[in-house]
């Protein structure tokens, strides 16, 4: 197979994640895959960078392509930013990741929380370019407002006026923790991948 260079690899099999970012880069003229089905990455690092290194580099290393990861997480003040760099895993499902939170939040008036986002980029080496991070603080409300992924429809943005479930995605890529590490990330990936704007 003939390789393109403006091939680039998200390190996710995430479909609702690869959908998310292949529109938030949709300003430059990229082929966006995801991560070959048949690599497993085991999340072993101890902080969300470390875990965006990782994906990134193994993904590249394996496909040979540039190579985009990011690591995001929900962190709650009253939790001890629980559930953190757990947030995927907090629960084996959404319904029960958000029982959960609510739960452990039941009674408290302090529900200040942020989405945090990192992202790496690696070259076809397994090189690690750049890393861009991103938050978005909000609050975890008491029920859930509108239909989305993860902890999504309990986490109020207050400039937002809206849950995140509920941001099209325009709002997503100005006040959102992975909209804001994508937008610091792009003018490097433009540079990397020798693309114009045109």
């Amino acid at each position: 197979m003939t390789k393109t260079i403006n091939r680039l690899v998200i390190a996710s099999k995430n479909l609702h994640k690869i959908e998310e970012i292949t529109r938030m880069l949709a300003s430059i003229k990229i082929h966006i895959h995801p991560q070959p089905q048949d690599l497993e990455i085991e999340e072993t690092g101890c902080t969300y960078l470390e875990n965006s290194r990782l994906k990134a580099i193994t993904v590249a290393k394996f496909s040979g392509y540039w190579t985009l990861a990011d690591d995001s997480g929900l962190e709650v003040d009253a939790l001890g930013g629980a559930p953190g760099l757990y947030s995927g895993r907090y629960e084996d499902d959404d319904e029960s990741k958000i029982a959960r939170v609510l739960e452990e939040l039941r009674g408290s008036p302090y529900r200040s929380a942020s989405l945090n986002t990192f992202m790496s980029l690696a070259s076809p080496k397994g090189e690690i370019v750049v890393e861009t991070q991103g938050m978005c603080k909000g609050e975890i409300l008491e029920a859930r407002y509108g239909i989305g992924p993860g902890y999504d429809s309990i986490f109020w943005v207050k400039e937002a006026n809206r849950t995140y479930a509920q941001m099209p995605l325009h709002l997503k890529q100005k006040l959102g923790s992975r909209g804001k590490a994508a937008r610091a990330i792009l003018s490097t990936l433009k540079h990397c991948l020798c693309l114009s704007n045109n």
